[in-house]
Order: structure tokens, then sequence, then C-alpha cells
């Protein structure tokens, strides 16, 4: 073995190589040179018989030649069939307008996205107008103008992410309302759809979820419009004949405050495990603006006044489509999507 034998099969392999015109040619040109009993690994079975340093020469110099070898066999195998694609195509034996052989799954809106624009539509036919905000808060936008201070017991019910210092990912989409309040003079009539976050996680807690704040603020306005409204809504959503009634609660920006609850979507009112045997369903939370949150964006609470309501568009989800697992909303399975 010497290393002009190793320059004449280099020649031969590329004489041969480029002469191939079938994937049949192909294969047995790739047997002859790499194959088991092939010109390669012949070479490399005589390794062992020469010295250390022989071995070390030889060894590197065929292992060029054959990676030299498989390159040109890759390279004319990407050839044959590009011939052999060209030669069907005028031939008309591969017809390019018959549907692919496998079967693409497409999708379709999302659940969340198909709630989000019904709610919005709902909202818009009523005469209210769409606004938005930002993701990342300051402490005050999202606890302090809402009439939550840094001592208040409800800052712990909101497991909040923080930034930095008087940062935080914002846990409700009520502090859009005090960003709308402070730009605009009243009569408002504002909903404020949009993704908030908190430090839950289980079937009916996520960290990240999406919330819309709904608020009107004009002259005379009463708890018998806030009852109107969200009536309206929660009838043409879940259909006119869903049941709805208000429970007194507390927000600390809102004075007074209720929940809203619709009946039973399971068990029609008469009792189950989901509604806890109550028959009902708790759905929004909402009350009248406190007067405190005029004061900070500079309203005149003898003149205005308003309400607001704060809803989950995850539960509203499950609860119109039956969903039994939040999680199910984020694990992108095509067999729970392809049903929306």
């Amino acid at each position: 073995m010497d290393l002009e034998d190793l320059e004449s099969i280099k020649s031969l392999a590329k004489e041969k190589i480029e002469k191939i015109n079938t994937e049949r040619e192909w294969i047995d040109t790739k047997a002859y040179f790499l194959g088991k009993k092939g010109i390669i690994p012949s070479l490399l079975a005589k390794l062992p018989e020469l010295s250390q340093e022989q071995k070390k020469i030889y060894g590197q110099s065929i292992n060029t030649v054959k990676v030299f070898i498989e390159s040109l066999l890759e390279k004319q195998l990407k050839i044959i069939k590009a011939k052999e694609i060209e030669k069907k195509l005028s031939q008309n034996i591969l017809d390019i307008t018959l549907p692919g052989k496998y079967y693409v799954r497409t999708g379709a809106m999302h659940p969340i996205s198909l709630v989000i624009d019904e709610i919005i539509d709902i909202f818009t036919g009523m005469g209210f107008e769409v606004q938005e905000g930002p993701e990342i808060e300051s402490d005050y936008y999202n606890f302090e103008a809402l009439n939550i201070p840094e001592e208040h017991p409800a800052r712990e019910m909101q497991d909040t992410f923080y930034i930095s210092d008087g940062f935080l990912l914002r846990t409700h989409t009520s502090p859009v309302q005090i960003r709308v309040m402070e730009k605009n003079e009243p009569p408002l009539h504002v909903i404020c759809p949009g993704k908030v976050y908190r430090r839950d996680s289980d079937i009916t807690h996520s960290p990240m979820f999406h919330q819309v704040e709904g608020f009107v603020v004009d002259k005379d306005i009463h708890f018998g419009h806030l009852k109107g409204v969200l009536t309206e809504f929660l009838h043409r959503f879940y259909g006119e004949n869903m049941a709805v009634r208000f429970r007194p609660s507390y927000f600390p920006f809102t004075e007074p405050s209720a929940e809203v609850d619709i009946q039973c979507v399971v068990c029609n009112g008469k009792g189950c495990r989901v509604c806890k045997n109550s028959g009902w369903l708790e759905v929004l939370g909402c009350g009248m603006i406190h007067p405190y949150l005029f004061s900070v964006v500079g309203y005149d609470k003898e003149i205005y006044s308003g309400f607001a309501f704060g809803l989950g568009v995850e539960r509203l989800t499950m609860l119109k489509y039956a969903i039994d697992d939040i999680r199910l909303f984020y694990e992108n399975n095509l067999s729970f999507l392809e049903q929306f």
C-alpha cells in the first residue's frame, strides 16, 4: 500500500460516480468503494500490519479518500433524483395537482380568542369602546390608585409577580380604568380586555390568564344601570333564559360591591358537585366605583358616578364549553383545539 494507490482510487471513484445514471448503479458503486468488501474497507483492514507511524499516515489518508467518495456519492444521488423528477414531469407521470400524501391537521380559533371576540362584540354593541394598557404595571396603578394601600389585606389575595421595586406584572386589568380616566373626561363607556398574572396554578387557575375590565362613568349612574348592563351581557352570552343573581360582596375599588352568579350550567340549578349543590356559579365581580378613585383622577364625585365590573375570560369559557381543566387552554393539544 502507498499513497499513489490512494490518488488512483480517488480518480477512479470520480470517473465511475460521475457516470452513474440510476439509483441501482449508485447502490452498486457505493458498495464497490465503501461496502463491507469494498476498496476502502479492504485498505483499512491492512492497517494493523503497519507500524505505528505508518498507521497514522495511511489512516488519515484513507479517511480523506473515504470522505471524498462519500461527498461525490451524495452529490450524484441528488442529480439522479432531480433527473427522475424532471423525467416524470415531462412524461406527465407525476400529477402535481393531486392532494398531498399526508393529511395536514388544520387548527381553529382558540376558545379563549373566540370568547374574547364575543365579549367585545356584545359590549361594543351596547356602546362600549375598547381600551388597552401595559402588562408591566407600576405598584401605583395596580394597587394604590385602586384604593389598595401597602398594608391592605387584598394584596395578599393577588399573589403578585414583582419585577423590581415599584413594578410588577399586573394582577388585574383594573389599572387601565385609572389610566383611561386620567386622560379622558366623562361620559365614559369602556371595556379593557387583556392578560393578567398571578402566582397560582392548578386545574382551575393559571399563572397567566385573561380578564375584561369594564366601567361606565357619567352623571346620575346608579346600581340599576350596573344590573341592567351585566344581566343583558349574560343573557346574550349564555342565553336569554339564563337565571342571574347579584350577591353583596367587597372590593376595595367599588362601594357597594357585588358578585354575580348564574344558574349552574351543569345541573340547571338542581345542585351538583360543580356548583357545590348550591345551583349557582359565580362568574364576575362588580360594584359602584369608589369615590376614592374619582379623587385620584380628579373627577368631581358630587357630579359624576359610575360602575365597574371585572370578569375572568377562562372561567366564562370553561362554563360555556363545559371544560373542566384550565390547563387544556395552554397545552396546544390539537384534539382539544379542533373542537372549536
